[in-house]
């Protein structure tokens, strides 16, 4: 088990300005939803509505607000949405996956085809990117949380299979059908996690220098803000040095 990894996996969610902040309330109210539609209302009982209920928290969605996605997920009027997945490719042949909720799939596709095309990239088949990602679970804990050998020790013992610290978080890594035994363990000796989630993680990145530095923030950035794209993921590796020439 590796403590550190030079990549940066990159899944972005802006939270800063109001507007940003209720889209991101928006795309945590719909993940409830969906997640209360396609099993039991109850987060002890429902995997899927564990980790979005807890990633709503973690983001301080309102309780009555979590509360009401829930019952509009058991509701015979709820929306009905199609988890979609694209894969493309940015500037510099950088692999990109989103991940859509949406009640339109042709305009998902077309939106998304879009800002691509828009963004210096390119829209491509399903597996054309993938193939280089591995679907994991994801969990993370602030720095505050241990130091690095006792979140490796405490990751090592709840069946984890990667950490990477810094000076900020602890990232801990499991297989995708193990994340939801190694939280329950982690909770007994650090306490409940700040984000839970299942991801994609990329087996190879991609170094990213000049110009094509703020197209594929920019591609990443936009994507983010569709209303239909729940994630995104990129395999590109920015450098601190060319991110603070952004600003």
């Amino acid at each position: 088990m590796a403590g550190h990894s030079k990549f940066k996996n990159i899944m972005h969610r802006k939270g800063r300005a109001d507007a940003a902040r209720s889209k991101l309330f928006s795309k945590l109210s719909r993940e409830i939803t969906v997640a209360a539609k396609t099993g039991l209302p109850d987060p002890a009982m429902n995997p899927r509505l564990r980790l979005a209920v807890n990633n709503a928290k973690a983001e301080s969605l309102p309780k009555d607000v979590i509360e009401r996605a829930i019952k509009k997920g058991q509701g015979g009027d709820a929306e009905s949405y199609d988890e979609i997945r694209y894969e493309g490719f940015g500037p510099g042949g950088v692999g990109v996956i989103v991940e859509a909720l949406t009640d339109n799939k042709n305009r998902a596709a077309a939106n998304v085809r879009a800002i691509f095309a828009k963004n210096g990239g390119a829209l491509g088949e399903t597996g054309s990117v993938s193939f280089n990602f591995d679907r994991m679970g994801q969990i993370t804990y602030p720095a505050s949380a241990g130091s690095e050998d006792a979140v490796m020790e405490a990751a090592i013992e709840a069946g984890a299979e990667d950490v990477e610290s810094d000076e900020e978080s602890h990232v801990i890594w499991t297989a995708f059908e193990d994340l939801t035994a190694v939280v329950d363990a982690l909770a007994g000796t650090l306490g409940d996690p700040k984000t839970t989630a299942l991801t994609w993680r990329p087996k190879l990145t991609v170094p990213v220098e000049g110009d094509a530095v703020a197209t594929i923030m920019k591609l990443i950035d936009t994507l983010d803000e569709e209303d239909d794209v729940q994630n995104v993921y990129a395999n590109f590796d920015i450098s601190d040095e060319e991110m603070a020439k952004l600003g």
